[in-house]
């Protein structure tokens, strides 16, 4: 162990000598010294480090380009997918709050990468591009001065190249006036004279070959010096200046890319959070809270339909016999009413139970159900919804109400008590100033109470309501148990048998279907004479027929067709998407709702089609 651990502890210090050695021998090396001669492969290669860092430049300009295009278009995606207005009412389900919980991180993660493109933009772009026009200004004047003192070097250099030839000029020219002199001293035929002229003229030459050997000298001594100065510390100087150049653009780079790694980290665990929220809100989904909720929004309160009774007609006398022979012819032709306005054969007793007071009377009928109508189309008792959703609204409204009645209560009390206080210490204010608004707000109070009694009401005739209608068919006018009911505009039921009139109500006479498919309205709407007669009416003979024109009921409002539907059984009538048709009867919580339209013969097809399939506009 202790020779282990010895040999390892030895390794270590051989390689923290050899990191020191290195980095001894890196600091050592330097360009003026080993690159001297490499001024032009160091001007190419500064500048290949500066197009470097620029195309580092661009490269992060495209990123920050992608990265706000990436934000601006998830921005977008969050926009578009945004719940509108009349998907509201599916922001209860849980699968619905995930997915705008979802847009909100994503709409997060668009910031994020903003913040992203931001801070690569101001911290490291701004950075590189300050940092790569500092190198090249300092790049050129360091370019600059190398030549400066290349050219310095070489006009030296030329000046001994001049001196050394006219030394070696002056030196020829000399030895030849030697040679000149010593030939003219050895020919007895020249004159003392002319001997003497070739000696001055070697003389001369002797002083201007030493003249010039002493300017060479001098000239070979400066260019020595400057050379030596030149390699050994002005030339080091810049190509130093250059290698620190080169290191501060190298470093540059190091510390701009680890600058852009550190950006995009610190969004990182926002980025992480709003990944966990993502999570969170897929964990957040229950399919069986939402299934529950559908059954909550939906559920009507109706039950189930029983059986129907066996109508064994041979235990009948030949009266009852009779009037159920009546009873269906009166059926038979309502139907026709209903499913046409054009020209019908009708018994004249039963056209003539709906005089023109009666007409009157429905109109008018009809004109205060509409008038009756909410902002949203619907009935102020909510009576055109079924009984579970009307219970729900009316309990919704009743809440309403009476959190308004405990906020107008405090601000009432508020108000008594700042009276009483000013009626103490008349100095904090005058009483009166008070009292308008104490009356106003007493005026809101009864109102709202006088409201949460009406819809308490409501409320309680809604239940009553739902314990005596306790299926669909007790939305429409029927036959039951020998005494008929009649569904009225605030949907309760009102039983005629146990009153003992056996008179034909006016509203529930005009319509004795259970379906919609049957082609008869569940209101009060549907058209008048097509009732069925009661036992005290003047019947008229079978064979009383007379042809009439029958005139159509008042439209409620306009519907748009938003989905095509096919007829499939008898009381529907066909539809085509984005065809306009009139209302004439609303929908009773059945989900049908009756229309009518013009058809080519200048006649009326009317009919039911399901109210999920259209758009309604009811007049105001």
């Amino acid at each position: 162990m202790a020779s282990s651990s010895s040999s390892r502890h030895s390794s270590n210090n051989k390689l923290a000598e050899s990191e020191n050695a290195s980095a001894e021998n890196s600091n050592n090396m330097s360009w003026g010294i080993e690159l001297w001669d490499q001024n032009d492969n160091l001007a190419i290669h500064t500048n290949r480090g500066i197009d470097a860092l620029d195309k580092y430049a661009n490269f992060l300009r495209d990123r920050v380009a992608i990265e706000t295009e990436y934000a601006g278009k998830l921005r977008r995606l969050v926009k578009n997918y945004q719940p509108k207005k009349k998907e509201e009412e599916d922001n209860e389900f849980t699968s619905m709050q995930a997915f705008r919980n979802l847009l909100k991180e994503v709409g997060d993660l668009a910031g994020q990468r903003e913040v992203v493109s931001e801070s690569l933009q101001l911290q490291i772009i701004q950075g590189v591009t300050l940092l790569s026009k500092t190198l090249r200004d300092d790049r050129k004047k360091c370019l600059s001065d190398g030549a400066m003192l290349q050219q310095n070097l070489s006009t030296q250099l030329s000046s001994l190249e001049r001196a050394k030839r006219n030394y070696e000029k002056a030196y020829r020219d000399s030895e030849k006036a030697v040679e000149n002199y010593k030939k003219a001293d050895m020919d007895l035929n020249l004159s003392r004279a002319e001997v003497e002229r070739y000696k001055t003229i070697m003389t001369s030459k002797i002083q201007q070959s030493d003249d010039a050997k002493n300017e060479y000298a001098n000239q070979l001594q400066k260019t020595n010096n400057l050379q030596q100065q030149h390699f050994s510390i002005l030339l080091p100087a810049v190509l130093s200046r250059l290698q620190e150049l080169d290191e501060k653009r190298t470093r540059g780079i190091r510390e701009f890319i680890i600058g852009a790694a550190e950006v995009e980290s610190s969004v990182a665990p926002i980025i992480a959070r709003c990944m966990e929220g993502i999570v969170k809100a897929g964990e957040s989904i229950n399919e069986k809270e939402d299934s529950f909720k559908v059954i909550e929004r939906y559920q009507s309160g109706f039950t189930p339909p029983t059986d129907i009774p066996f109508e064994d007609l041979s235990k009948l006398d030949p009266d009852s016999l009779q009037d159920h022979y009546s009873n269906s012819m009166s059926n038979h032709l309502t139907m026709r009413g209903t499913m046409s306005a054009n020209k019908i054969k009708k018994r004249v007793g039963i056209f003539n139970i709906f005089g023109s007071n009666k007409q009157r009377q429905i109109i008018e009928a009809c004109i205060t159900m509409k008038n009756s109508l909410t902002a949203d189309g619907q009935k102020e008792d909510f009576s055109d919804l079924p009984p579970n959703q009307q219970r729900k609204k009316l309990q919704a409204k009743i809440a309403e109400l009476q959190q308004k009645i405990a906020q107008e209560t405090n601000a009432r009390d508020g108000l008594m008590k700042m009276k009483i206080v000013y009626e103490t210490n008349s100095s904090l204010g005058n009483p009166m100033t008070v009292e308008g608004q104490l009356n106003e707000s007493e005026h809101k109070l009864e109102k709202l109470k006088i409201d949460l009694k009406k819809y308490q009401g409501y409320f309680e005739r809604a239940n009553q309501a739902q314990v005596a209608n306790n299926s669909p068919q007790a939305n429409r006018n029927q036959l039951q148990n020998g005494h008929r009911t009649s569904r009225h505009s605030n949907g309760s039921a009102d039983d005629h048998h146990d009153e003992g009139d056996d008179q034909p109500d006016d509203a529930g006479s005009l319509s004795s279907s259970a379906s919609p498919e049957s082609g008869l309205g569940t209101s009060h709407t549907s058209l008048p004479g097509s009732g069925q007669g009661s036992a005290n009416e003047n019947a008229i003979g079978e064979d009383a027929y007379f042809e009439t024109e029958v005139e159509p009921l008042q439209p409620l409002g306009t519907c748009r067709a938003l989905y095509p539907f096919e007829a499939s059984s008898e009381g529907s009538i066909p539809m085509n998407e984005g065809e306009e048709l009139q209302v004439i009867e609303i929908d009773q919580g059945d989900g049908w709702t009756r229309v009518r339209r013009a058809n080519d013969s200048n006649g009326w097809d009317e009919g039911f089609v399901p109210t999920s399939y259209i758009e309604c506009t009811l007049y105001a």
